[in-house]
């Protein structure tokens, strides 16, 4: 496959510069999922990346990682840029829309969901509770010519094991109807195996099934990639009600939520249908995005695995969920934290950064040399070392989270008490030593302000806690250690102007302090918060876009830039209404929505210049913080006359 991609593409907020590359630009990929499987579809019609059985899973089409890794394309054979893409409205169908000399066709593809089937045994996968839906573990992809006639073209080419292993195609059917892909190395069973449904005639040429035909107007086909034992399609007819299940799973589901009657609407939905798609529904997992090495920097080495569960995600997931009325899903992933800090015989566990989707607690980093990674960008890393990494955020992340459920609920279970016990023991017990911090940094440890303020967090969250669960005792010891942390970061976190800093003793700025209002360490008209936000508003932004923080001034381990953090400038908008300056959060409000994919989709970083995302993609956290960001500005306008801003999180 060796398309070639003038120009990067466009985002719509500013042309990429002129750079030509066989790799399309990273915010023009679709994503799709069944919320057990992901996968990203280039704008020529290629899926270019997926990942089975699971998100975390070896690739079967890598190709964007390198352009001999394995693909799957759907299209003319003569167009690799359609005439539109869209979702259709409400869900994660995507439908594209081709234009050739001759004729018009349209293409929709969907991760197929289905009411529940597992009737004959338990699923061995699921430990939360059985919804009425669930996967039927099948990439279906439909095609209908709609004006003139156009020469369609299939190719599915996979690639198992991230391109380690060759596939070997054999027919299954009785005639050209049906193949299947066979992993040639490994133990049986190690791979998948990938049967190709079709009511076209497939051939099996050089490692490949494909498909060619022309088509006239009014014609229809289909094509069903499946790695279960599911019975794929076998008409078109039959595919067509497959689409139509997906389309009410989805529309159902999105109906459950709460959005604000504003033309950004539907930004927050297609954030919400997002981070369900993100969603690893057998545990309730939240996967930080769904790819592995996609660069923060150009070509460079800030390439970073990141199909895994973070423990720090579980309040920022729980703020947005609960926010937009999604409380199914916020309990899951509550229920899924909750699951990892236990071993199997209940035994309570220390609490780690991050989990895999099944609640793998050792996810060990490699790196695949073999593969070019993006436009070149390399190393590509699998698994992530940060598992092991000491970050004292994480107590206060998730005594955070079990606050925020136990409020919705106005209780706490009896279940929860030790894990709050041993929780805050943990943040009451390190406080004080340096650590990773939020970024994950992989220089020396240090003392990072943002991490002591988590510290003080999981003390605050605890002792309220502890007062709901009727133990004063623990709620007035864990309130005077929540004033003495207070007090160390006000002494040593603040520098000469009143502005929180990135570590003690360094004037340099972070992004994390936006966390000092949003956490609620101090009220929203303290000076020192005001003059925080400011200074990060004017100091650490590049183009009004907002910076984790100076590279040159802080040792974080690696080379090389890096953009714009698109959860950090979302930050920047709660914290702007915070402390009054709704105008000013709503005008960067307004801009950061204009850098939104073609789709509505973000990675982790923008390049302020260019407007090219940088970083995984969808990013799930740049999402929760789009969520928390447009409700605070909606809310924060609908309720100005009055004088009176709400946040999205009410304190507490």
């Amino acid at each position: 496959m060796a398309h070639t991609f003038e120009g990067s593409g466009l985002s719509s907020a500013h042309s990429h510069p002129p750079h030509r590359s066989p790799y399309p630009p990273i915010d023009d990929y679709a994503f799709l999922s069944d919320c057990e499987t992901t996968c990203l579809i280039a704008r020529n019609g290629a899926v270019e990346w997926m990942c089975l059985p699971r998100p975390d899973s070896p690739s079967v089409f890598g190709a964007i990682l390198d352009r001999s890794a394995g693909y799957f394309r759907i299209g003319p054979h003569d167009r690799t840029v359609p005439a539109a893409r869209r979702y259709l409205p409400g869900g994660l169908i995507l439908e594209t829309t081709w234009q050739t000399e001759t004729g018009w066709i349209v293409v929709r593809d969907a991760l197929v969901m289905a009411p529940w089937h597992a009737v004959q045994e338990r699923s061995r996968t699921h430990t939360r509770t059985p919804t009425d839906w669930d996967a039927e573990h099948m990439l279906l992809r439909t095609v209908r010519c709609v004006s003139g006639t156009v020469e369609l073209e299939v190719s599915c080419a996979p690639a198992f094991d991230y391109h380690r292993a060759p596939a070997r195609w054999e027919y299954t059917g009785k005639v050209y109807e049906e193949a299947t892909a066979y992993c040639t190395a490994g133990e049986p069973g190690e791979h998948p195996e990938l049967r190709l449904t079709t009511d076209l005639r497939l051939g099996l040429e050089d490692g490949e099934a494909r498909a060619r035909t022309r088509m006239r107007k009014g014609d229809k086909a289909f094509v069903a990639l499946s790695w279960s034992d599911v019975p794929c399609p076998g008409t078109y007819e039959e595919a067509a009600a497959k689409m139509a299940e997906t389309a009410d799973f989805w529309r159902e589901w999105i109906t459950t939520g709460r959005f604000p009657d504003h033309p950004w609407r539907s930004y927050l939905q297609r954030s919400a249908l997002t981070l369900k798609g993100l969603t690893y529904a057998p545990t309730g997992a939240l996967l930080a995005a769904a790819t592995t090495s996609l660069p923060e920097t150009p070509g460079g080495e800030r390439n970073w695995d990141y199909r895994y569960a973070w423990v720090r995600d579980s309040t920022f997931a729980l703020w947005g969920l609960y926010t937009l009325g999604l409380d199914r899903e916020a309990d899951a992933f509550f229920a899924f934290i909750s699951d990892a800090s236990r071993s199997e015989d209940g035994t309570l566990q220390p609490l780690q950064v991050m989990y895999g989707v099944g609640g793998e607690r050792v996810l060990t980093e490699s790196q695949l040399e073999h593969l070019c990674g993006y436009d070149g960008a390399r190393p590509v890393r699998i698994g992530n070392d940060a598992y092991h990494q000491v970050q004292h955020d994480i107590w206060g992340a998730m005594l955070d989270s079990v606050y925020l459920h136990a409020r919705t609920r106005r209780h706490m279970p009896q279940s929860f008490w030790p894990a709050v016990k041993r929780i805050v023991g943990q943040a009451e017990q390190h406080w004080r030593l340096p650590d990773r911090g939020i970024w994950e940094v992989r220089g020396e440890p240090q003392h990072f302000t943002s991490s002591k303020v988590m510290c003080w967090v999981a003390l605050d969250r605890g002792a309220r806690l502890a007062r709901t669960h009727g133990r004063p005792d623990y709620a007035v010891r864990w309130e005077a250690v929540a004033d003495e942390i207070k007090a160390d970061i006000l002494a040593h976190g603040v520098d000469e102007r009143g502005v929180f800093t990135q570590r003690y003793g360094h004037p340099s700025l972070d992004a994390s302090a936006l966390l000092v209002v949003l956490l609620r360490f101090l009220p929203a008209d303290d000076p020192r918060v005001r003059a925080t936000v400011l200074a990060i508003e004017d100091e650490l932004t590049e183009d009004g876009l907002v910076l984790r923080y100076r590279v040159d001034s802080t040792d974080d381990g690696l080379t090389g830039e890096e953009g714009t953090f698109t959860i950090c400038s979302f930050w920047l908008v709660s914290a702007l209404v915070e402390i009054g300056e709704v105008e000013r959060a709503r005008i960067l409000c307004e801009r950061l929505l204009g850098y939104a994919s073609p789709l509505k989709l973000y990675a982790e970083e923008i390049d302020p210049r260019s407007g090219r995302h940088l970083g995984n993609f969808p990013q799930a956290f740049t999402h929760l913080a789009q969520i928390n960001a447009v409700v605070h500005v909606i809310r924060a306008e609908e309720q100005i006359a009055a004088g009176e801003f709400q946040p999205a999180r009410r304190a507490p």
